[in-house]
């Protein structure tokens, strides 16, 4: 009864004066946990997809013919589009990304117009001859076709449907379209003239339904150039019309060998597709040579290409290209280049050879038939099973384009990832895992560029960094690979080495996030979490300070005192971090007998605040201290690094 009579006693007593009550503070420190989305039974807590997570689904079956006196692609798509999500959709949005190129695009304004992502000075874009909704007909009649309104908004437009469409139901669209190829497509698709005629690097060639999830609903950010792409997956089938004198790559397998190739080209497949080493298809003596068409009168031949789950195509034409090939795990690894390509070029295969197996057995195996490098005007761009790099690369520079965009179809065509709202989760990622294909190839034992800490210390150092979670058309063309592809990729490799100090359990962390989300839309939430989860532990301090802001490492050493009593002599290290991303200490003591000694203190030194004191019980006088001297961490300033006794 005392208790209680304390407690009605107490809350008789009158409130005091606001002046009176002690101030308030929010929990500011760098150690707080992570603002992220609630989790919920799509996504769950644990960074895993949930229970009740869902996806949309594109199919396309696609006819296109190329006219090369026009360098005009015309052609049909029906999008067989499946609504998985519990919601009625009255309407579908679909990405006409050829319409950057129109003079009064939003790109256009953007870009200057000798910019890498611009059209330079090209005009073209779509033109759409009709959209209409394709329902199947009863009793054996033909299927029903219902014209559908449409609204254009600049790279996006929306379709309305003849019908809601709800959750479990299909709806198929039938287009009609033409564009004419740019000669430089924002460096991710283009043309250019060989003295063997055109050479066609074809992307954003048919209207593609946007993404539709459950974090924004549809997604529909203009493409502006300089960011990339978020499709569904789904399966093609697509057929491509070129002259009879042309070759074509594309995504897929080809699906009509027999009416687009010789005998000998389809027997030298047989025998590259088992071999480790490179097999000319088309040699270089052989280029243009009437023998390496199939014989026929008409002057135009159609390649078929079949594709499933991946969330694009793309494809390359030539009449000059060079063709090798050799195999890895069931896939054919492929090379097309013509033959004023850098020379290079003849190990572009054995390059993509060892990028496909090496990140096969390090992350994730390679799922798809086909991986395919052609030499053109694109400077280095990826697609599902097929990339562009440049002709002119040669040497360590056309290996580090060709892993790079191989590494790709990891990051994003594997892990779907929004690359137009978050590029450091396709681009950051796979800059991360080109440092290992690089060091595997050329035998190197540490990275010098991105990687390294003391480089990106000096980045970090002059105050131009900018956080990676901005979009990519946020972030200033001149900083972005410092940005979206240095930064993150730096960061992972200070986390897995440096950080953790333990690279087999970040690898089975990293290994877990690809799998669990192969083939599906991760945010970042879903990446901080998965890691966290399956390293055990609270990452919130790195992932804020290095992803969603620019957070510096500034480590010192302040003073050292020691203390005798009759117990020894104990020396107190004074240690502070000024700059606001705080790290482990890696401290080495040099004592007067001139022995060293390594120690590791955690990052939790810094909990209670940018102070904290190491000591420890020594024999000998301290007469150095310094704050990690292999510099593996990227200190901005490492003039307060070091401590001599005077």
């Amino acid at each position: 009864m005392l208790a209680l009579a304390v407690v009605l006693v107490a809350l008789q007593q009158p409130a005091p004066p606001a002046s009176a009550l002690p101030p308030q503070a929010g929990d500011t420190s760098p150690f707080r946990r992570l603002a992220l989305p609630a989790p919920n039974l799509m996504r769950e807590g644990s960074g895993r997809p949930g229970p009740r997570y869902w996806q949309q689904r594109a199919d396309y079956t696609i006819r296109a013919a190329l006219d090369t006196a026009t360098h005009t692609i015309a052609g049909t798509a029906t999008i067989r589009y499946a609504n998985n999500s519990p919601d009625t959709l009255g309407y579908l949005w679909l990405q006409l990304d050829q319409n950057i190129y129109r003079a009064d695009s939003r790109g256009a304004a953007v870009n200057p117009t000798d910019a890498r992502f611009s059209g330079r000075g090209f005009e073209g874009g779509y033109t759409i001859a009709y959209v209409r909704a394709v329902r199947g007909g009863r009793s054996g009649g033909q299927a029903g076709k219902t014209p559908l309104a449409t609204t254009l908004n600049g790279t996006m437009m929306r379709v309305n449907l003849d019908r809601p469409l709800g959750p479990g139901e299909v709806a198929s669209l039938e287009l009609g379209y033409s564009f004419e190829v740019p000669e430089h497509g924002s460096d991710r698709m283009g043309r250019e003239r060989y003295p063997g005629g055109w050479l066609y690097e074809v992307a954003q060639w048919y209207p593609r339904v946007a993404v539709y999830d459950d974090v924004r609903g549809w997604n529909t950010e203009q493409y502006l150039g300089q960011g990339e792409f978020y499709l569904e997956y789904g399966d093609f089938d697509v057929a491509i019309t070129v002259p009879r004198s042309f070759v074509v790559a594309a995504t897929g397998t080809l699906a009509n060998p027999l009416d687009v190739l010789t005998a000998t080209q389809r027997a030298r497949l047989v025998q590259a597709a088992k071999s480790d080493t490179t097999v000319p298809i088309i040699a270089k003596t052989e280029v243009g040579q009437p023998f390496t068409r199939p014989a026929g009168a008409s002057p135009t031949l159609t390649w078929r290409f079949t594709a499933r789950n991946v969330r694009d195509v793309a494809w390359a034409a030539a009449a000059s290209f060079i063709w090798d090939a050799s195999g890895y795990g069931g896939a054919l690894i492929q090379s097309f280049y013509p033959p004023e390509a850098n020379a290079d070029w003849a190990r572009s295969t054995e390059y993509a050879r060892h990028s496909i197996k090496h990140y096969s057995e390090k992350w994730f195996r390679y799922p798809y038939p086909s991986a395919i490098n052609v030499a053109g005007p694109v400077g280095g761009m990826e697609y599902p099973m097929i990339v562009f790099c440049s002709s002119r690369s040669g040497q360590r520079g056309l290996f580090g384009v060709t892993t790079h965009e191989l590494g790709h179809q990891w990051f994003p065509m594997i892990v779907g990832s929004n690359e137009r709202l978050y590029a450091w989760m396709d681009e950051g990622f796979n800059s991360f895992t080109n440092i290992y294909s690089g060091l595997a190839f050329y035998h190197d034992t540490i990275p010098t560029g991105r990687g390294a800490g003391a480089q990106w210390a000096k980045f970090a150092a002059t105050g131009l960094d900018e956080p990676p979670i901005l979009a990519a058309d946020r972030v200033a063309p001149r900083l972005l690979g410092q940005v979206e592809y240095n930064k993150p990729a730096t960061g992972l490799y200070l986390l897995r080495h440096h950080i953790l100090d333990d690279t087999t359990r970040f690898d089975a962390a990293f290994r877990e996030y690809i799998r669990r989300w192969a083939y599906k839309h991760p945010t970042p939430a879903d990446f901080f979490r998965t890691m966290d989860d399956a390293l055990g532990e609270d990452l919130s301090w790195f992932w804020r300070g290095w992803f969603y802001r620019t957070d510096v490492v500034d480590q010192a050493v302040d003073s050292v005192r020691t203390r005798t009593d009759t117990s020894g002599t104990t020396a107190f290290v004074f240690l502070s971090s000024p700059g606001g991303l705080p790290m482990p200490v890696d401290l080495r003591l040099t004592f007067a007998n001139g022995t060293t000694e390594n120690k590791r203190l955690p990052v939790e030194i810094w909990f209670l605040g940018n102070h904290a004191i190491y000591d420890r019980k020594v024999t000998a006088d301290l007469v150095k201290v310094e704050i990690d001297p292999e510099q593996d961490f990227p200190d901005v300033r490492r003039g307060n690094n070091v401590w001599v006794k005077q």
